[in-house]
């Protein structure tokens, strides 16, 4: 039996087992370099590892989280967080290169795909629907918290002990958030039709719905941005450290991710504040231009200074992440009535894809231009600008509504 505790502490300790739960995320990316040279990787196979997370996150999803408007969220939950803790097990114990580092990592995705959007549905399930909008910025932004998390989490114990190590110890982290999800998050009750199967019908209901559909799709280009760029963020300040020589190094690449990967909580919760006060879709156009116009410069800093690329970056960290709580609340806050979970569902289905692409493509581009090389990072970085020009054409054909909170439409 769970603990009665009020709405803010429970938001407040599931945001920690979100955080736990995510120290997963970015280990790959931040050991990236060390993987590439121990495997004997290039670009394109490294971010397919990076991609396949996304990937089984994307498969499993759909089915996992359209299952909590039947059953109760937590039990999906607990089951998902056991689930990839073991998966982190075995990336430490079992992966051994490019095909067994594809399959492990997958498993990870599909304990996130159990535990990221059924815990927001847990969470949504226990606590007013006027609080949703920020409660859902809190939460969303805790993810962020705990990528910028895993890269600290990483550099410490990869340096003490081994890459292999900063897996397993993820395990243990996960194992210590299902630990807090099991004491603090209120069970819920299957409901009445628990013994139906799930059913496409649901997705089917979903992707009708215009508005939430709209900001379902700015979030798939949202992710594309946001995870090409975590993902290869130490790989190209590596690079400019040695392109630009005479630059002193006050921060190393890994600090400098960790930093404006904790950029994404205040910006996240700004960009929903904002949201609010101005209008939903109209803030949505707003950051993702702004978001598109800093991909197409910061390739170019690669040959200039090394201090330049570190603020462009941090820049670049603030201003990708403050489109993510408004559109995720804009697509949830417009669910269908008894079809919240299954729009979470749509809602990660199609926005990991994104997650997919862009580390993917990133990876792409950059053998494509030649390599580790300025053009070659102009190119990658340039690719996911173009990516987040698609959000504004989305949003002026779709013409998506705002939510009952919001002041202005």
């Amino acid at each position: 039996m769970a603990l009665r505790l009020p709405a803010t502490v429970l938001i407040g300790l599931m945001c920690v087992a979100q955080v736990l739960l995510v120290l997963s995320i970015s280990i790959f990316a931040a050991l990236l370099p060390d993987y590439r040279e121990l495997w004997q990787l290039n670009n394109t196979e490294s971010g397919w590892i990076s991609a396949m997370l996304f990937a089984g996150y994307t498969v499993a999803v759909p089915f996992l989280v359209s299952l909590t408007d039947r059953k109760d969220p937590k039990k999906i939950y607990l089951l998902s967080a056991g689930f990839g803790a073991f998966a982190s097990f075995g990336f430490a114990w079992l992966a051994q290169g490019l095909w067994s580092a594809l399959f492990f990592h997958a498993l990870i995705g599909v304990g996130l795909a159990g535990t990221y959007m059924p815990g927001l549905k847990a969470l949504s399930d226990h606590i007013d629907d006027k609080y949703l909008s920020r409660a859902t910025a809190f939460y969303t932004s805790s993810f962020g918290v705990g990528t910028g998390l895993s890269y600290v989490f990483t550099d410490v114990i990869a340096q003490a002990y081994s890459p292999s190590t900063v897996f397993f110890s993820s395990g243990v982290a996960g194992l210590v958030a299902l630990l807090i999800a099991f004491v603090v998050l209120p069970a819920g009750q299957d409901h009445p039709d628990a013994s139906q199967r799930w059913s496409w019908s649901d997705l089917k209901t979903v992707a009708q719905n215009r508005t939430s559909m709209a900001y379902t799709l700015c979030y798939m280009f949202h992710n594309w941005e946001l995870f090409g760029l975590r993902t290869w963020v130490v790989t190209f300040l590596i690079f400019t450290q040695s392109n630009t020589s005479g630059d002193t190094y006050w921060i190393t690449p890994i600090a400098i991710a960790t930093v404006f990967t904790f950029f994404s909580m205040p910006s996240s919760i700004m960009g929903n504040e904002m949201a609010i006060r101005f209008g939903r879709r109209k803030m949505t156009f707003v950051f993702m231009s702004i978001s598109a116009i800093v991909c197409f410069i910061v390739g170019f800093t690669s040959a200039i200074s090394y201090v330049l690329a570190t603020a462009v970056v941090m820049l670049h960290g603030f201003t990708v992440a403050s489109e993510s709580s408004t559109v995720t609340a804009g697509a949830i806050g417009n669910s269908v009535k008894g079809l919240r979970g299954a729009t979470m569902a749509m809602h990660s289905t199609i926005g990991f894809v994104g997650s997919i692409m862009g580390p993917l493509m990133f990876g792409l581009m950059l053998d494509l231009g030649g390599g580790e090389s300025t053009f070659g990072f102009v190119l990658a970085f340039g690719h996911m600008g173009l990516i987040m020009l698609l959000g504004p054409l989305v949003l002026r054909v779709m013409k998506p509504e705002g939510l009952a909170e919001d002041r202005v439409f």
